[in-house]
């Protein structure tokens, strides 16, 4: 028997002197109230009750613990209320977790607007390149951009964001402009080490990534914003997404560069959270306003 719901008609059957009274409140059979009083002096091992014709009566114990669940009982009320109040309005900390380049861009303008549209909600932006775990993380969303693995995690595509071969002016006036992938070899290629397109020895290409170019490249980084910093100074070509370059290749700084191949699809950009049924509003709020935020102005 659930012992909340035990001490609760324990409590009506104690301030009515009837369990069928007690029921009544409740919403249940007398039956079943009997029940539950039973199963709490069985735990116990003491009698709350003296039970006559005329009705109930404390015992001492039963007195005594009344007392107590009158004390306990409004307690576990105000926490399920609470708890109950952050599914329905968003409020309390949402622990976001972001990659650095696409969070740094993309996500930290958009922070203020939307604590700005729930004051009750405080934010906390955990920026990195590495898949951490949202369970064991304890992070109520995390964005994921590419190939989704395998999961029991709740996902929402926010949006998609092609992948781009490019390299300054400098480089390409020093080194000559490539214009097939296998000319890539004789060219300094800088690396993502976390991409599932790219590594020391080979860049993918093709739509499905049917396609490995041998390459070479003196710089390997785990972050797409060293690369482009590297790449800005005409060291070498690199392959990244839009969103990293976009503003660079609007200023000219990095040009596309056209080859035979296409360009392996990224993947997508995705909102992943927890696997509940009832996500709380905090979840519900940002997942939307990302959305929103995404449609008008996608990355």
């Amino acid at each position: 028997m659930d012992r909340v719901i035990s001490m609760r008609v324990f409590v009506q059957a104690a301030l009515a002197g009837s369990l069928s009274a007690a029921a009544r409140h409740l919403d249940m059979s007398p039956a079943m109230a009997t029940k539950h009083v039973n199963a709490l002096e069985s735990r116990l091992g003491v009698k709350l009750f003296h039970r006559t014709t005329r009705g109930l009566t404390l015992t001492e114990a039963g007195a005594n613990y009344l007392e107590a669940c009158q004390r306990i009982l409004p307690d576990i009320e105000a926490a399920e209320a609470e708890a109950a109040s952050q599914r329905l309005k968003a409020s309390g900390l949402l622990r976001m977790n972001v990659p650095l380049s696409f969070g740094t861009l993309y996500i930290a303008p958009l922070l203020a607007e939307f604590t700005r549209r729930h004051p009750e909600v405080t934010l906390e932006l955990g920026l990195s390149d590495a898949q951490l775990d949202l369970l064991s993380g304890h992070w109520d969303l995390a964005i994921r951009i590419g190939r989704l693995a395998d999961s029991n995690l709740h996902t929402r595509q926010l949006g998609d964001s092609a992948m781009k071969v490019c390299a300054a002016p400098a480089y390409l006036d020093r080194r000559g402009i490539p214009r097939s992938v296998h000319e890539l070899i004789q060219h300094n290629c800088l690396s993502y080490t976390l991409s599932t397109t790219q590594n020391q020895k080979h860049w993918v290409f093709g739509h499905k990534g049917e396609i490995q170019v041998p390459v070479q490249g003196d710089i390997l980084a785990n972050n797409g914003d060293a690369l482009v910093a590297a790449a800005l100074t005409g060291h070498g070509i690199i392959y990244q997404p839009h969103f990293i370059v976009c503003n660079a290749l609007k200023r000219g700084d990095l040009v596309t560069l056209e080859l035979d191949k296409p360009v392996m699809p990224l993947g997508g950009i995705h909102v992943l959270y927890p696997p509940d049924r009832r996500p709380p509003a905090k979840v519900r709020a940002m997942i939307d306003y990302l959305a929103e935020a995404f449609q008008s102005t996608p990355p």
